[in-house]
């Protein structure tokens, strides 16, 4: 018979009381013997995992103090008594109750997400890309009059939500812990100058990867949705609610009569309760998917210009970490550099005045520190140190009463004891600023051939461009950009300027056409081919 636990466990009373690392140690050791498959634990056994030092009257109290709690439960340990001293004597087996053990995956589930650093998953984005892909299959079968395959619709959907959700996850974990890494770089800045060029090329990894799959993920979504994805959720929220049982709402417990009633009253066929549950089921499953490929659409399309998506949300955070660790690392380098600091200068100063040996020394370090004196020191010589020392003034001396000083007339005529030379003579910049004209009209010119080479007369497909240099590349990608932007899942074509009004962009999708490959000299592009028309405004 089995120690009663009360009914009002307090399974995470250990936390805040005076040995909770001990109460933890021990409760580790149910823990790891649960992985073990081992069932009971005799106090001899959990003495002997703990550390030393520990008495076995020690470890009876911890046991008997987390049994009352209700983390553990107490069974009376008969298998070694052999004389009738052994059977008074009270001896007990000790197990994790079923409140002490959702106890203890609270706690872990809750130190895992604290200490979790996440990463930035670019995997995913192509297994995500890869799903929808099969998805889109499925879709176009189920467009074309068949019926989708309901296991294989589930298990398609319920990875693309797995690895979606696990990309949104890890995503803002590792934003999070780079945000602490930076804000926290004077801890060990020479470990953060080790890593800061791998962190920043993982970082511009994920950026083009981000970029590249988004807008295939970004198709594809809404390629599914133009043929239809509800149907495909219909089946997989029915295929779920399959499972439920009868006479149970959605997130309810077991009804009061579940163990005598099966649904059927008795007539081997479902009854309207039974199929009312199934019906609420289902159509709670069939909310639920709908939220689910709403929030995966969300996160890569955006819906309009005020509302950008949380793909490009996360581009511009990284892209925003990547200057803050740049200037991070410049403000390290000019500390190095044995630039002046003004804060530590002043931290310096407090502690040399905290390590004064007394007032005196503590004066003498304020004068020389601020120059702060009276007025009768403006002029300190020999003679002046001299006569101060042979007749000294108080510092409470009324000024009328005090002897007099004699001040240089260029100090009171011009404020200073130097004597003016002509001024600096002003340095000529005509030279750097025919450099810098020169430089800006050379960008000007690269700038205006560009347009011009990217300049179509007609839509032409993207797989007709030939090969680009540099300039024209750089121009090409922001051009591209801020079309693909605004081409919703919902649109097929779009219309759209550059910031500055030179140049127009017009973009339509190719449906069914294979990926295209643009040559760089920086490398090769590739992605989804589209009808695309470029108008040089200026030349216009």
């Amino acid at each position: 018979m089995a120690i009663g636990v009360e009914t009002s466990a307090r399974p995470f009373a250990h936390l805040q009381a005076q040995n909770a690392t001990l109460y933890r140690q021990a409760l580790m050791v149910f823990v790891r013997a649960k992985q073990r498959f081992a069932v009971h634990l005799r106090p001899e056994d959990v003495l002997a995992e703990l550390d030393a030092g520990q008495s076995p009257e020690t470890v009876r109290a911890v046991l008997d103090q987390l049994r009352d709690w209700g983390n553990l439960r107490a069974d009376p340990d008969t298998g070694r008594v052999t004389t009738v001293e052994d059977f008074h004597q009270a001896r007990y087996l000790y197990q994790l109750s079923p409140e002490g053990h959702a106890a203890e995956q609270a706690i872990a589930t809750y130190e895992e997400a604290v200490g979790r650093r996440g990463a930035l998953q670019s995997v995913a984005l192509s297994d995500i890309a890869g799903q929808l892909r099969a998805l889109l299959l499925v879709a176009e079968e189920a467009g074309a009059g068949g019926q989708p395959d309901p296991a294989k619709t589930h298990l398609l959907m319920m990875i693309l939500v797995d690895r979606f959700t696990d990309l949104a996850d890890n995503a803002q974990a590792f934003m999070a812990s780079l945000r602490r890494t930076i804000d926290f770089v004077d801890v060990d800045v020479a470990a953060f100058l080790a890593y800061k060029e791998l962190l920043i090329s993982y970082l511009e990894r994920f950026i083009a990867d981000l970029a590249n799959q988004g807008a295939e993920i970004a198709a594809l979504a809404g390629r599914i949705e133009e043929i239809g994805v509800d149907p495909l959720l219909v089946v997989v929220a029915r295929r779920e609610a399959a499972d439920a049982v009868p006479g149970q709402e959605p997130g309810s417990g077991p009804p009061a009569d579940a163990a005598d009633d099966d649904g059927s009253g008795g007539t081997g066929r479902p009854t309207s309760t039974a199929r009312d549950g199934v019906v609420s089921a289902e159509r709670e499953a069939l909310r639920a998917w709908r939220h689910r490929w709403a929030g995966l659409r969300d996160w890569f399309v955006s819906a309009e210009s005020s509302r950008p998506s949380q793909a490009r949300l996360l581009r511009t955070a990284a892209i925003g970490a990547i200057r803050q660790l740049l200037g991070t690392v410049a403000a390290i380098n000019e500390r190095r550099a044995g630039r002046s600091d003004r804060s530590a200068d002043f931290r310096r100063l407090a502690l040399w005045f905290a390590e004064a040996p007394d007032d005196a020394a503590a004066h003498r370090l304020w004068h020389t520190a601020f120059g702060l004196s009276a007025a009768r020191h403006l002029t300190v010589t020999t003679e002046t140190l001299a006569v101060v020392r042979e007749q000294p003034v108080p510092a409470v001396t009324p000024w009328a009463q005090a002897p007099r000083l004699e001040i240089s007339p260029r100090l009171r005529r011009t404020g200073s004891y130097e004597r003016r030379g002509s001024p600096n003579r002003v340095i000529d910049r005509s030279e750097q600023r025919r450099a810098l004209a020169d430089r800006v009209r050379r960008e000007a010119e690269q700038t205006a051939r560009a347009r011009t080479a990217l300049a179509t007369r007609e839509p032409v497909l993207l797989s007709t461009l030939t090969e680009l240099d540099p300039v024209e590349f750089r121009l090409f990608l922001h051009l591209l950009g801020d079309a693909i932007s605004g081409l919703g899942p919902d649109r097929s074509e779009v219309i759209t300027t550059t910031s500055d009004g030179t140049m127009a962009v017009r973009l339509r999708r190719v449906e069914g056409a294979a990926p295209v490959r643009i040559v760089t000299v920086d490398g090769v592009l590739t992605g989804p081919e589209h009808l695309i028309e470029i108008t040089d405004l200026v030349a216009s």
